[in-house]
């Protein structure tokens, strides 16, 4: 992996996690936001393949869509599973 690879890799990540937590809510700073939106790409892409589902725009705008989706999950389940275990509490 290149120096270039890596840091566009944290730049869709930071773009990825930023907009999903303002959308879902519940943001972790710049470096959790990266961290989700990092492993929210990987999750993404995953369902999009699965699903057989293409990106609505091409190129860098289409990664981005796809980690954003896939952040915006992983958002949801993070805030499901910190609600549920409350309640256990």
């Amino acid at each position: 992996m290149t120096v270039e690879t890596f840091l566009l890799w944290i730049a869709i990540g930071a773009i990825a996690g930023f907009l999903a937590s303002i959308v879902v809510g519940g943001g972790a700073g710049l470096f959790g936001d990266i961290i989700i939106g990092i492993v929210g790409a990987f999750v993404g892409g995953v369902l999009f393949r699965a699903f057989h589902w293409h990106a609505p725009f091409e190129g860098l705008a289409g990664t981005i869509f796809v980690a954003f989706v896939g952040a915006a999950l992983l958002l949801i389940l993070l805030r499901v599973s910190r609600s549920g275990r409350a309640r256990r509490i």
